[in-house]
């Protein structure tokens, strides 16, 4: 069966991981159905806060903290009769899937190793592994850096070898804006890219009169 040839074309929102450095895409993991539901949640970053200080009130210290939720879900049970379309399905499930998604927030075992020979080798100061930038995109407007917060699945079916096939998977990333990330980091100019489209976007919204809200003039 062919889809419906004036169907729109599926845009899939997922995760991308880049070198900091170089700009190199490292991974892509697409995820496989886009969430019916996307939570955002915005905390202004006031100077002021609770002090009550006059002087204080009107300046904000910086972009508002941004987290986001979804959950995500992961399922191979057609492609275990269709082998052809993914032939990992029926000795793996979805096990790849989750390790492409759970090895973001693992450092990875060769930075281990040798942060262990460092410290075998007496070391007093080992720097933590740096994780590359992570990316949430989210359609062409939303390539956000975030740093992952909360990571949850949820296995809800399994095949005779108990290898998972079916999954939830919950996502907590928090955006890392300019406030967050050191001058000149490429992660900084993509927020900085993404807050100047927002304000492109805000000046294409239609401004109401005082009129439409029953007040006059304002002042």
């Amino acid at each position: 069966m062919t889809a419906y040839p004036r169907s729109p074309r599926l845009i899939k929102g997922g995760i991308v991981l880049v070198d900091a450095r170089s700009g190199a895409v490292l991974r892509v993991v697409a995820l496989q159905y886009n969430p019916d539901t996307l939570s955002r949640t915005l905390a202004v970053q006031s100077a002021g806060g609770q002090s009550g200080d006059r002087l204080e009130a009107m300046r904000l210290t910086g972009p508002p903290a941004e987290t986001i939720k979804l959950e995500a879900e992961i399922d191979v049970t057609d492609q275990l009769e269709q082998p052809d379309r993914n032939p990992d399905a029926p000795q793996l499930g979805i096990h790849p899937q989750l390790a492409a998604l759970e090895t973001i927030i693992y450092p990875g075992s060769a930075a281990l190793q040798a942060a262990e020979t460092l410290a075998r080798a007496g070391t007093l100061e080992i720097a933590p592994a740096e994780a590359p930038l992570t990316l949430f995109v989210w359609s062409k407007e939303r390539v956000l850096p975030v740093r992952i917060t909360d990571f949850a699945i949820t296995e809800e079916a399994f095949d005779p070898n108990l290898n998972p096939i079916r999954a939830r998977v919950s996502l907590g990333m928090r955006v890392l804006s300019s406030s967050d990330l050191p001058t000149g980091h490429r992660g900084a100019g993509l927020f900085m890219t993404h807050l100047q489209n927002k304000e492109q976007l805000a000046r294409r919204s239609a401004g109401a009169m005082p009129g439409a809200l029953r007040i006059g003039a304002i002042g």
